[in-house]
């Protein structure tokens, strides 16, 4: 991806310094648009109770992916914000619009597939004449997690037969399934909920601290037992194995697994949004930009301009490296 040499201008020492890939699969790569996303998300905040739902898709859907991942993957985060907008503008338990974040994750701690779609949404949301409306059980619980879980199923099913011929041993397997809806309000501040839900939001299948070792063929790493109480446990499989799983989770090219629905949405964060604000007196939302620079310094205690050799602000770019020729030769091993 290239680089650039850097000089320090009290010291003199150089450096040089590789470009990130910026792929969002990459373990390595996603720190930076992390810390933004939240930064993002933070001035969006209502002071209302928050609630981190998951909605997840059963195992039998499993033997579909490999072909039709792109139309299973959209239905599941669209069948979601329809479950959440269907019961949000029910008089019956709210009677407003609301608003939703979702991120896809597809993979289990072993890294085999499991689609489920974190979700944070504000107990409430804007009614038909534009004030705030607060959801009736919000204290207790925003919207009953069986009459969810029968929804959203519902929804998925009419989305999924609308991209493709369902077989019918299949659809009888999923309706006689149980979908799984986790829904639990997070206790925290709203910016808590935010940073919460931020550990899910760049992550990738397997990230490098999991990995514990390479062994001819084979590799290990540590996992989850959620069977078993959640105990941390290692497990060793062949290098094609887990060369073919984390490939699993590697998503259709230009697929958006970050999504912003009702008042949330970008086109309604101006107006929808604001009004909510306003209802609360709170600072309007505009949207900001943050350089990677200041999240450096700023989110991630890191100075980019720091010279690691005397420790002085004063590092400047004297030679770009084109990302086909490699290393200046002084540089080449």
């Amino acid at each position: 991806m290239g680089g650039h040499v850097q000089v320090c201008t009290h010291c003199g020492v150089e450096q040089i310094a590789y470009n990130s890939c910026r792929n969002r699969h990459c373990p390595k790569c996603q720190t930076t648009n992390r810390e933004r996303w939240i930064l993002e998300r933070e001035s969006e905040l209502l002071p209302v109770p928050y609630y981190h739902i998951v909605f997840t898709l059963p195992h039998h859907l499993n033997g579909m992916l490999p072909q039709y991942d792109k139309q299973i993957y959209s239905g599941l985060l669209k069948a979601a914000w329809q479950t959440i907008k269907t019961f949000g503008e029910d008089t019956k338990y709210l009677g407003a619009k609301m608003g939703m974040v979702s991120i896809l994750h597809t993979w289990g701690q072993q890294l085999w597939l499991h689609p489920h779609v974190h979700c944070i949404v504000p107990a409430g949301g804007i009614t038909q004449s534009g004030k705030w409306k607060q959801a009736k059980y919000a204290r207790k619980y925003l919207f009953p997690k069986k009459a969810l879980s029968k929804v959203f199923r519902a929804k998925f099913m009419v989305l999924l037969r609308q991209e493709t011929e369902v077989p019918q041993s299949l659809a009888a397997n999923l309706f006689a399934t149980p979908w799984v809806v986790y829904a639990k309000r997070h206790f925290g501040t709203p910016k808590t909920v935010v940073e919460y839900l931020g550990r899910y939001t760049h992550k990738v299948a397997i990230s490098n601290h999991r990995l514990k070792a390479i062994s001819g063929d084979n590799v290990s790493f540590f996992y989850k037992d959620y069977r078993d109480a959640a105990k941390r446990k290692v497990t060793c499989i062949n290098g094609y194995e887990f060369l073919r799983r984390f490939a699993m989770h590697v998503l259709p090219w230009g697929f958006m697994r970050i999504r912003h629905y009702g008042i949330l949405a970008s086109r309604n964060k101006s107006v929808e949004l604001n009004l909510a604000k306003s209802h609360f007196k709170v600072q309007k939302w505009e949207k900001q930009q943050y350089a990677w620079q200041q999240i450096a310094r700023e989110r991630l205690n890191f100075n980019p301009d720091n010279c690691p050799h005397c420790q002085q602000d004063g590092l400047i770019i004297i030679k770009v490296i084109d990302p086909n020729r490699g290393p200046p030769k002084q540089w080449s091993s």
